[in-house]
């Protein structure tokens, strides 16, 4: 868990320094930087969006973790705290949500190969290497986001330590169902949710992102099944 712990604390100490360089960025220039952090936000999820295998597979559980997440309306749960947070915590509110900082933060050091592989292997084998980098990578961008998006940023840090630590924790048991093919599909489900966030901060959408959060994790369970299919119907042909 040291991994884990160390990634959590890195995205905290970022975001706190992150909060320091917004204090002294005037709002017009901070416009200009939300805009173009959705750009770059944007090249992100486009540049891990084709590790999948199957474009089938990541548009089921597109549709499949949307459908559940606007039914949970997780979107309107997280506005709900971001706001309750804002108006205890906060003396003005901002353009930007604390929730929108917090969803933005999640999915973006959630999100990827280095997330998944790396809590694997700090669970089994007790290897945090690929998590330390990872750390330092969510430091930087922790710096980044939270000068333009705010204290939301900050709290995604809880996310990382539960998403990340329960990944560690049952990494025995998560090793059997989470394959190469599997974590792939999740790479490029997120990375397509991660290109959503960068339009949405760019002004160009209004796609809330926070109901198609399950899509990340539906691969899980799709992969399974489809590999299945395609067994039954190689014995059959």
């Amino acid at each position: 868990m040291i991994g884990v712990i160390v990634n959590t604390v890195a995205v905290i100490i970022g975001s706190l320094i992150g909060l320091v360089f917004k204090k002294g960025i005037p709002e017009k220039m901070s416009d200009a930087l939300t805009s173009i952090l959705g750009l770059a936000v944007f090249f992100v999820g486009i540049s891990s969006a084709f590790d999948g295998e199957n474009i089938l597979i990541t548009i089921i559980s597109l549709a499949i973790g949307t459908v559940l997440g606007t039914l949970a309306n997780i979107d309107r749960g997280i506005n709900k705290l971001g706001d309750w947070v804002e108006n205890r915590f906060s003396k003005e509110k901002g353009k930007i949500s604390i929730a929108q900082g917090f969803v933005t933060a999640s999915l973006l050091f959630c999100v990827g190969s280095m997330t998944i592989v790396g809590s694997l292997q700090a669970g089994i084998n007790g290897n945090n290497e690929m998590l330390f980098t990872k750390s330092l990578l969510d430091f930087v961008m922790a710096i980044v986001l939270t000068s333009t998006l705010g204290i939301g940023v900050i709290l995604s840090s809880l996310f990382v330590l539960v998403f990340q630590g329960a990944i560690a924790l049952s990494a025995g048991f998560a090793a059997g169902f989470l394959s190469n093919f599997v974590i792939a599909e999740m790479t490029c489900t997120g990375s397509i949710l991660v290109m959503a966030i960068g339009l949405n901060l760019a002004g160009i959408t209004k796609i809330k992102v926070a109901d198609c959060m399950p899509a990340v994790f539906a691969p899980i369970l799709i992969c399974p099944v489809y590999n299945l299919i395609m067994e039954l119907v190689s014995s059959i042909i």
